[in-house]
């Protein structure tokens, strides 16, 4: 039996959760289609989720939010050269969590997505060039763009899935423009698909993996951790979700960094920002929560959950402080995203500014040995639950924005 739309958009929205059924995310709609996307706000800000609808056999969704409100002060389309475009760019994203410009060189940064978005390089251009950042294109060996597999037969053009792609590859050329970057492309929204490939972009190279999409929890997972994850020295990025306190896998994963998401916003004090735990209701906001069944990593210390504790650090993800994304596949050229999506790929890049992680070592750990080197978010919630930690920002570590956000790369290196 076939559910609704809005069937399936109520799903969808309450993705990893604990009450989710898994078979709730499998609802079909063609593989390039976008179907009446619910549109959600708070205060004067509104959007949509790019994934509002899977396609047939999905069961992930990704996380990125496309902003329907913003007024652009650009040309909708190409390059406004005496003119910024809405949402925060690469300078507001240094600033913000100090790092150092013009980085990523010697690295290669991998982005996993499903579905292809066949505009991806040309976008991926116009961004770069709009903002003053160095080219990157196929044709000089800097961006690759492959299957599940490694090979160039790409997977079926995907409208929702290609904001998400476009929402990537930005926010790794803004952190580490100097990166090579890989966009592995699965084949349909899948674990085993998406895990396939994982291991394909740590195969051609890649030491820093940015996975910006999640769903359900189930008893597979700890078969998904050593068939997908467990790559050593590799640092692996997983958004934790855009449903609000609930754990969600891959970030569930000990073998993942999770990252969770702030609002980020520009103020009168030394650091010139300050960032909360981004929450818009009880169904929407930065995810977090206690895994039913990843074992705890040795790492990870704190007491309210016997197993894996999401999420380990946080970057901005509120859509009301969004960044500035360009997307012409299923977009309207400039546009401004959120969601825990934009969070993963900004710690992906600021892994790489770090440097290498060392052989055999497991990346995700590194910002626990390195507390003091990082943005302490204490205000703000993302639900109900107890302890309160889990779901309340405070001193020290909590559940929706780990360890804090990117002071500097210290703490990203090991």
């Amino acid at each position: 039996m076939r559910t609704s739309a809005a069937a399936r958009r109520t799903a969808l929205a309450v993705a990893g959760t604990a009450a989710l059924a898994l078979s709730a995310l499998t609802t079909a709609a063609p593989a390039g289609a976008v179907v009446d996307p619910q549109v959600r706000g708070q205060g004067g800000t509104s959007w949509v989720r790019a994934c509002d609808t899977l396609a047939h056999g999905d069961t992930v969704a990704c996380h990125a939010l496309r902003v329907t409100s913003t007024v652009e002060p650009v040309a909708a389309f190409g390059v406004s050269p005496h003119l910024t475009p809405a949402g925060y760019g690469p300078s507001d994203l240094l600033s913000a969590y100090k790092l150092p410009a013009n980085g990523g060189a010697g690295t290669t940064i991998a982005i996993v997505d499903a579905y292809n978005d066949p505009n991806a390089e040309a976008d991926m251009a116009v961004y770069r060039s709009q903002y003053g950042l160095p080219a990157c294109t196929k044709a000089s060996g800097c961006f690759k763009q492959v299957n599940q597999s490694g090979g160039s037969t790409l997977p079926a053009n995907n409208t929702g899935w290609a904001g998400e792609i476009s929402l990537d590859l930005d926010m790794v050329s803004a952190i580490a423009p100097n990166a090579h970057i890989v966009l592995v492309e699965a084949s349909s929204a899948t674990m085993a698909n998406l895990g396939t490939a994982v291991n394909t972009a740590v195969g051609l190279g890649a030491k820093y993996v940015s996975n910006s999409y999640g769903g359900s929890e189930s008893s597979a997972d700890t078969s998904y951790d050593s068939s997908y994850f467990n790559h050593p020295g590799v640092a692996i990025t997983v958004s934790s979700g855009d449903s609000a306190y609930g754990a969600q896998y891959p970030a569930a994963s000990k073998y993942v960094t999770a990252v969770g998401g702030t609002a980020l916003k520009r103020d009168s004090s030394t650091r010139g920002w300050s960032e909360s735990v981004w929450l818009t209701n009880s169904t929407e906001g930065t995810g977090s929560g206690c895994s039913k069944y990843d074992a705890k990593p040795t790492w990870q210390k704190d007491t309210g959950c016997t197993r894996r504790t999401i999420a380990d650090v946080s970057a901005v993800a509120d859509p009301a402080t969004g960044v500035a994304v360009y997307q012409t596949y299923g977009g309207s050229g400039w546009a401004v995203y959120g969601g825990t999506s934009a969070a993963a790929p900004i710690i992906a890049g600021v892994y790489a500014l770090g440097g290498a992680p060392s052989s055999g070592s497991s990346p995700a750990s590194f910002p626990y040995a390195h507390t003091s080197a990082l943005f302490d978010v204490t205000t703000g919630s993302n639900g109900s639950c107890s302890p309160t930690y889990l779901c309340k920002a405070g001193t020290g570590y909590d559940g929706p924005t780990g360890l804090g956000t990117p002071n500097g790369t210290t703490a990203f290196k090991g």
